[in-house]
């Protein structure tokens, strides 16, 4: 793991910086809103819990969850009307600081793409430039399961998605910022790893963050210095 002084320089001369979305870029977790707004909420934010502990593989509780919720097209398009996921401060500001330094971003999710490429359009990010998972469909509009082959479905698949990364587009710096533990351990492949505590704080991961900062603007402070 690197040190303080390392991440933060990797941070300021990286080529790519990906972002978690739930409690990182958002200040809610998609799915748990998903559930509360499908009136299934409380047995939805107990197995998150659990998933984001770590003591659950995240397929297992993705599956679990869903199967719970069983939205419909329609219920995911009224969600993202009425209760439209709310920026955490600062990241539009950092996501654009970066932009103009040259540094690709991108967006690493284990949600669902419908929510997350509505959050990458408010930010000026490529949709190519999202990685998340794919809700189903019926032909109807029902529930039908989501996409098992996606990197981000399973445990350890933010890694993968770097991994992926790193190839295709040849880079050598690449830092993850996220609250919790699927984005710990993505790093490595990522260079550095930057722990976020700003919606909310998961022990195990500050205590594993060499940087751990509780708001974006500790972020853009950083890259002003350099």
């Amino acid at each position: 793991m690197t040190t303080l002084l390392e991440t933060k320089e990797l941070f300021c001369s990286s080529d790519a910086v990906c972002f978690d979305v739930d409690s990182t870029v958002i200040k809610e977790e998609g799915i748990d809103e998903l559930a509360k707004f499908c009136g299934v909420g409380d047995a939805v934010t107990e197995m998150t819990r659990k998933a984001m502990g770590g003591s659950m593989s995240f397929k297992t509780a993705l599956t679990e969850r869903l199967s719970i919720i069983r939205c419909s097209r329609e219920q995911v398009n009224k969600l993202l009307t009425d209760h439209p996921p709310q920026l955490t401060p600062g990241i539009k500001e950092l996501v654009g600081c970066l932009q103009q330094r040259g540094v690709k971003v991108f967006l690493i999710s284990g949600g669902f793409r419908c929510l997350v490429e509505h959050v990458a359009t408010q930010l000026g990010i490529p949709l190519d430039h999202v990685f998340a998972n794919r809700l189903k469909f019926y032909f109807n509009g029902e529930y039908a399961g989501f996409d098992e082959t996606q990197l981000t479905a399973e445990s350890g698949g933010k890694g993968r998605v770097i991994s992926f990364l790193k190839k295709k587009y040849e880079l050598q710096k690449v830092v993850m910022i996220g609250d919790g533990a699927t984005d710990l351990e993505a790093c490595p492949p990522a260079n550095a790893f930057i722990g976020f505590g700003g919606n909310v704080v998961r022990p195990q991961v500050k205590e594993k963050s060499a940087w751990y900062v509780t708001s974006f603007g500790e972020l853009l402070k950083e890259l002003e210095k350099n």
